[in-house]
């Protein structure tokens, strides 16, 4: 029993030991060279960060203006795909998976129909960002098949998406633009 104590007592002597020994003041009046002194007033400190951009991110957010939005009205490739395939029924869109895929589409023949599916590989507008896929099935005697076809409307709707995708960006980047306050400091007009 005192064995345990001593190891009890030598351990908490040594653990607070290290932990006071990583403490010390700090010497007046040393600078590191190549150090720009602190400023006293926090006030202006403040002031000089946000004039320099700086902040502080919690739990490992991004900095503002880093482009990524949670919201699918602010995505102009989410907006200009939904533009494109409005003429048909939407069976599921999954903002947040990024994926588009349309119900089964057909121009009076209930035996042939296709199938748009969309999958959004990035938010930036470009061809590589998204692929297009679609899908025929044929009926004959209420036995259906279905096939991934390879064609020009591939093409001609991802060429649609990215054209319309360009052109939302191009606006919203106007209204942002036109809609941005004024950065007017406290003390900078005085």
């Amino acid at each position: 029993m005192n064995i345990y104590y001593n190891i009890k007592f030598y351990t908490a002597f040594l653990t607070i030991f290290i932990l006071l020994n990583g403490c010390s003041m700090p010497k007046l009046g040393s600078i590191k060279p190549g150090t720009k002194p602190i400023n006293p007033d926090g006030r202006e400190r403040a002031q000089e960060n946000v004039r320099a951009g700086k902040g502080i991110s919690l739990f490992g957010g991004k900095k503002r203006g880093s482009g990524n939005f949670l919201f699918a009205s602010s995505n102009p490739m989410w907006k200009s795909a939904l533009d494109v395939l409005s003429f048909v029924s939407l069976a599921n869109s999954d903002y947040s998976g990024g994926v588009i895929i349309t119900d089964w589409y057909s121009q009076g023949n209930p035996d042939e129909a296709i199938k748009i599916t969309i999958r959004f590989l990035s938010n930036e507008i470009r061809a590589d960002g998204m692929i297009v896929s679609l899908y025929r099935r044929n009926c004959v005697n209420s036995v259906c098949s279905t096939k991934q076809i390879k064609s020009d409307l591939v093409f001609e709707i991802k060429d649609k998406i990215l054209k319309k995708a360009a052109l939302y960006k191009q606006q919203g980047d106007k209204i942002a633009l036109e809609n941005q306050p004024e950065k007017v400091y406290k003390g900078d007009n005085e």
